[in-house]
């Protein structure tokens, strides 16, 4: 340990500490841009720069260690006016039309420029006005770039996708898709970490609400909107309401004020997936058949668009079945149709979701069984339906809570659980456990796949058989796990992996909060619902039995097999053979 004063304040730190960290001990702010802990400590912005007594040249706190005796000066004038002229800098080479930017209000750059007293530009301005595919579902604006390089590494280390890089040199610098192919072109997973990480509004997700605007005002469409299990944990945020007064049934009322004509519960169709996933992990179980790899769950896009670019033998080991998204579009085009008695071809399906991918997967050419247009029409991210909510004017704190429409409203504590990292794997356990034994399993019987840990193992009883399972989240610990199982060092029989670090309540769709990591907390939110639940189990939730009693048969049947299943191989990833 070594003592420290920061600003007047005596510390005592870890003698491996940076002043970032000393300061923040001796409850200090500093402000930070490019700076992510353990990941991009490269001080690059310049704005973290804090004087250091007996010492003339100011250092970057985020990477300079403490030394026994030092007294840091974080807002001395000298510190100050370097700031200023620092960010007075990345704002020449930055587009600060706030008011037509999706971060306003929500940005750390526009934050710091404020705080730091700056209404005039003194040096002349330098935008890169760098093409885009304005089609692809994640949108880069270089001309808000301030080359924190946060996406590159987030991409790279925590993401193993290495979709970003630097590109020119000099002046000429610039982030850009690597070796400077189109988006389109490159094994882009969309995950959307980099929108989340990046502390401007150089990322986002494309905006689709106008188009669910056009479907809203015409009178000849129907409107049916699903609502994500992860979607209930942060809605609220822009508002801070809380957890009480961020219900599901107040999202559900607000959807309502905005003139969607039916509202249904996307964990209605987290519990029809387990019903189908369950069902195929038994079948592969016991087919007779000594399988060289494990059975991969496919719920999540970014995932799947993972596999079939880096590890394309694996795919004959993934799911068929859809994610709990596109079953839910299938059904509301199918069953749902002829229940309500309508033509499914005017219906128009949106799904709300914590993804980014979600909105590529919706697009694939094998996700039209139901009637041969899109089973999901559109899919809005948490952060697009809080601008619609705002946008209609709602008071969010005057929403009484409503129900969703029947007959897909129902959920189970399973259905929840999806959107924490471990969920699909519980989920799937406790039906496969019943359909195995006839038997309801213990509470919580399989919570040893819970937990923040990026790389999970257990091993559970399932009718006298030892079944192996791993949970991987995020795609740098899925690529560790791919590796470790195609180089023989481990095996197992069920595989879950989530792209997002947590699962989706992660997620790259999600509200960005620059610096904080939620999913721990929000995942939290869900298990807690799950223990209140009244049905817990996928096939105890009353809908899904009437949807197979009245339409479906039974899991893995032929109609189930048409609308609740895909083909792996339908579609291509770049640079897929």
């Amino acid at each position: 340990m070594v003592d420290v004063t920061v600003d007047g304040v005596r510390v005592q730190v870890d003698d491996h500490a940076t002043i970032l960290e000393a300061a923040e001990a001796a409850g200090v702010h500093i402000p930070t841009l490019c700076y992510l802990k353990d990941l991009n400590e490269i001080g690059a912005c310049r704005v973290c720069v804090v004087e250091i007594e007996g010492t003339d040249q100011l250092v970057a706190s985020c990477n300079n260690y403490v030394l026994d005796g030092m007294k840091v000066f974080t807002n001395s004038p000298k510190v100050r006016k370097a700031r200023k002229t620092n960010v007075e800098f990345l704002l020449s080479q930055h587009d600060s039309e706030c008011t037509s930017c999706v971060r306003s209000g929500n940005c750390s750059l526009q934050s710091l420029a404020n705080d730091l007293d700056i209404f005039e530009l003194p040096y002349e301005k330098h935008l890169p006005h760098m093409p885009w595919d304005k089609t692809f579902p994640l949108i880069r604006n270089n001309d808000k770039c301030i080359n924190c390089l946060r996406c590159i590494q987030i991409c790279s280390k925590v993401q193993a996708s290495d979709v970003w890089d630097l590109t020119n040199r000099g002046a000429h610098t610039a982030v850009n898709v690597q070796a400077g192919r189109p988006i389109a072109e490159a094994p882009c997973t969309l995950c959307g970490q980099c929108i989340t990480h990046c502390p401007t509004g150089a990322l986002r997700e494309r905006d689709d609400t106008g188009r669910v605007y056009d479907a809203l005002a015409d009178p000849k469409k129907v409107t049916i909107v699903q609502i994500a299990p992860s979607v209930r944990t942060a809605w609220g945020d822009h508002w801070k309401l809380s957890p009480e007064e961020s219900t599901i049934g107040h999202l559900v009322s607000a959807l309502r004020k905005m003139g969607f004509d039916y509202i249904v519960n996307t964990d209605f169709s987290a519990d029809l997936t387990i019903m189908e996933e369950g069902t195929e992990l038994l079948h592969r179980l016991s087919d007779g058949t000594e399988h060289e790899y494990p059975m991969f769950t496919s719920c999540c896009p970014g995932w799947v668009r993972f596999v079939k670019a880096h590890y394309p033998e694996l795919v004959d080991d993934v799911s068929t079945s859809k994610s709990p998204q596109q079953m839910f579009g299938a059904i509301v085009k199918s069953y749902y149709a002829e229940y309500l008695g309508i033509d499914p071809h005017d219906i128009f399906s949106v799904s709300v979701m914590p993804c980014v991918a979600k909105k590529a997967e919706c697009a694939l050419p094998t996700m039209k069984d139901a009637c041969g247009d899109p089973d999901v029409d559109c899919v809005l991210t948490v952060r697009e339906i809080d601008r619609m909510i705002r946008a209609d004017h709602i008071d969010v704190h005057a929403l009484e809570e409503e129900p969703f429409d029947e007959p897909l409203g129902e959920g189970t504590g399973a259905g929840i659980i999806f959107g924490a990292t471990g969920g699909v794997m519980e989920a799937a356990l406790r039906t496969a456990y019943h359909l195995a034994t006839g038997e309801t399993p213990a509470n919580d019987a399989f919570r040893n796949v819970r937990g923040l840990t990026g790389w999970k193992e257990a091993e559970f009883d399932l009718a006298g058989r030892k079944l192996r399972v791993a949970v991987a989240s995020s795609l740098g610990n899925a690529k560790r796990l791919c590796d470790a199982i195609l180089a023989g060092t481990v095996s197992y029989d069920f595989v879950e992996v989530m792209a997002c670090p947590g699962g989706c309540v992660g997620g790259g769709g999600q509200p960005i909060h620059d610096g904080q990591e939620l999913a721990g907390a929000r995942g939290q939110m869900l298990y807690g619902l799950d223990r209140i639940s009244e049905y817990r189990n996928s096939y105890e939730n009353p809908d899904i039995v009437r949807v197979y009693e009245k339409y479906l048969g039974e899991p893995l049947s032929e109609r189930a097999e048409r609308l609740l299943h895909t083909d792996q191989h339908g579609w291509k990833m770049p640079q897929e053979k």
